[in-house]
């Protein structure tokens, strides 16, 4: 399967110690089978006048059936209940690969209001069931980087 990693520098070899803690899964090495959305990522650099680098990875789909993966197929009450914990630096679980929905401007404004206290858990619920999930592949194992996450090529936006 090809990844892509939207970053301001090529990134060669992927490490789990660079990464953010409290984010959507939590630290790890956070990549997308959707070219376009790594070439969002990269506007943030951008706007901050930083290069917008795109690395393209081939990631071997076998460490599926080997490592520990969760996978959220859309955004439900158990997604928002998960990323609730990693983005309050709670999260306990041991998974090593991650896939599912990214908190994109729109989602994350619902998320935000619900961990305010403005909205209500149903409501959030609601708001996120009329959103077409992005996706993102957060790999948390750096074995999992080290041997299945081959860089292919870069380019920049």
């Amino acid at each position: 399967m090809i990844l892509f990693h939207g970053s301001d520098r090529i990134i060669e070899r992927p490490d789990i110690l660079h990464s953010r803690k409290e984010v959507d899964f939590g630290a790890g090495f956070y990549t997308t089978p959707i070219e376009k959305q790594a070439r969002n990522w990269c506007k943030k650099f951008i706007r901050r006048g930083m290069k917008g680098i795109v690395s393209v990875y081939n990631f071997d789909e076998a460490a599926l059936r080997i490592y520990s993966e969760r996978k959220f197929e859309t955004y439900s009450e158990e997604w928002l209940d998960f990323i609730s914990q990693c983005r309050m630096g709670k999260d306990v679980s041991d998974y090593d690969i991650i896939t599912g929905g990214v908190a994109n401007d729109r989602v994350y404004d619902t998320v935000e209001l619900y961990f305010e206290g403005l909205i209500s858990k149903s409501a959030a619920i609601g708001r996120l069931a009329m959103e077409n999930p992005n996706l993102q592949i957060c790999f948390r194992s750096q074995e999992v980087l080290d041997h299945y996450l081959k860089f292919e090529r870069s380019f920049e936006v």
